[in-house]
């Protein structure tokens, strides 16, 4: 059984990952310790990919990127090991969704590049501290996260629509959120919308695409911010023959502080 005051740092939250006692969802763990989305590519789109994120910073904020065949992220968390560090990953195969395995050292290769992708968990918290509720967090939940029809700006093979994160709030909160959320350029930022999904193409939001629905309550609006997920869909839009992500809401903890990934 894993305790919650067993996964103060990132260390721990890695340890637990690659000792196979945490197989869940990572948020919450380890407060003030950035948590990461992970995409591993073979090394031959490795360019058009690190092009993408380029250019696509809101969704795509890059927090690090390894040598080939390096597993160790070395900026993010120099102790640590991609191939077993994570809850749970997805493996993709031409764009289908093939496994989600605890631990991916019997795949991996020696031209693997991972991509350390900022994730909205920093602004999370940032906002709780501020006395800004986030609904999936007190439901003990995932996110609810939706494809948008805005396409991001594409690279080379790789192209697809934006995925939002939805979190509701009263207008008071949605503005205070924007102004914490435009301090982490680094995670995301701020909102990309707010109000009015159907105007970014959200149809219902009882239906997210990916995570888990949250009740909206009278007087509150959803508040959109980009997602780390839209590499996901990005990765099954282009259909390499290979491709490894988490599997979303089981993070990369680093060792970075949420604080220095601030700005102002």
């Amino acid at each position: 059984m894993v305790h919650h005051n067993d996964m103060s740092t990132g260390v721990q939250v890695r340890a637990a990952a690659r000792s196979g006692t945490l197989t869940g969802q990572t948020s919450g763990l380890a407060p003030g310790f950035a948590q990461a989305n992970l995409v591993i590519l073979p090394a031959e789109h490795a360019p058009d990919f690190l092009l993408f994120c380029q250019r696509n910073p809101k969704p795509c904020p890059l927090l690090d990127v390894t040598a080939p065949g390096d597993p160790v992220p070395r900026r993010a968390a120099p102790a640590a090991d991609l191939r077993t560090d994570l809850p749970q990953y997805r493996v993709w195969e031409s764009g289908r969704l093939i496994a989600e395995p605890p631990d991916i050292t019997a795949l991996w290769r020696s031209d693997f590049v991972s991509f350390v992708i900022g994730c909205s968990f920093t602004f999370e918290a940032a906002l709780v501290r501020a006395g800004v509720g986030v609904r999936h967090l007190e439901l003990g939940q995932n996110v609810p996260m939706y494809r948008t029809n805005i396409p991001c700006a594409p690279a080379g093979r790789f192209h697809g629509p934006l995925v939002v994160s939805m979190r509701p709030m009263r207008p008071p909160d949605a503005i205070r959120a924007v102004q914490i959320t435009s301090r982490y350029p680094a995670v995301h930022g701020a909102p990309v919308h707010l109000g009015f999904p159907e105007a970014i193409g959200i149809a219902d939001l009882s239906k997210p695409d990916f995570g888990e629905a949250v009740p909206i309550l009278a007087g509150e609006l959803p508040v959109f911010w980009a997602c780390g997920v839209t590499p996901q869909a990005v990765v099954m839009a282009a259909c390499p023959a290979l491709a490894i992500t988490h599997r979303p809401g089981c993070m990369f903890v680093t060792d970075l502080r949420d604080e220095e990934l601030a700005v102002g």
